[in-house]
């Protein structure tokens, strides 16, 4: 017995009080009725586990941890990965790993490349990501979500969304010579 919805008052009874049915239908009724309240409660202690929040919860926790970045219309996992690592992210915010967590979990993948990395502007940096789920509407969650933790200073110039495919390539070549060179020996 490791849960109060295993217990039955009515076994806990002593002997002399399991005669009298007042007594027993009393114990069935207020046992129905904790085990009522038993179940709320498990749904209480749950909010501490973010796994095993209902969605309408997770939205309160996240505005109560300060998530920076933070959509209702994400799926459910990514509210939850958001949630979890908000603690996480508020220490390195403003760093390009703060940045690269948060593309990781809204995006799939990703990685911040600096200015210096491509010759860009001064404090300037930019996404690079080969999801092949890349949309419109998903790039412009990620831009949101990037000016949710980057640096004040730092400029984002913008996602680049590669996209690599494998073929088999052919080629041939063919030369022709044409005319004639004729060389004699003058004497």
């Amino acid at each position: 017995m490791n849960s109060l919805t295993d217990y039955f008052l009515v076994n806990l009874l002593p002997d002399s009080l399991k005669k009298d049915k007042f007594i027993v239908a009393l114990a069935e009724a207020v046992e129905v009725e904790l085990k009522e309240v038993y179940k709320d409660a498990e749904v209480l202690s749950n909010l501490y586990d973010v796994d095993k929040l209902p969605e309408a919860f997770l939205d309160f926790i996240a505005y109560q941890k300060h998530v920076d970045f933070y959509d209702n219309s994400l799926p459910i996992e990514t509210k939850r990965k958001l949630v979890k690592e908000s603690s996480y992210l508020h220490r390195i915010k403003g760093t390009p790993k703060a940045v690269e967590n948060l593309v990781e979990t809204v995006f799939g993948d990703g990685e911040v490349e600096e200015w210096w990395q491509y010759d860009g502007d001064p404090y300037h940096f930019r996404v690079i990501t080969a999801n092949p789920s890349a949309t419109a509407e998903k790039v412009s969650i990620l831009a949101k979500s990037v000016e949710s933790v980057k640096r004040l200073s730092a400029y984002f110039d913008g996602v680049i969304v590669t996209m690599t495919a494998e073929n088999d390539l052919y080629f041939s070549a063919v030369v022709q010579i044409v005319g004639s060179i004729t060389v004699e020996q003058v004497v």
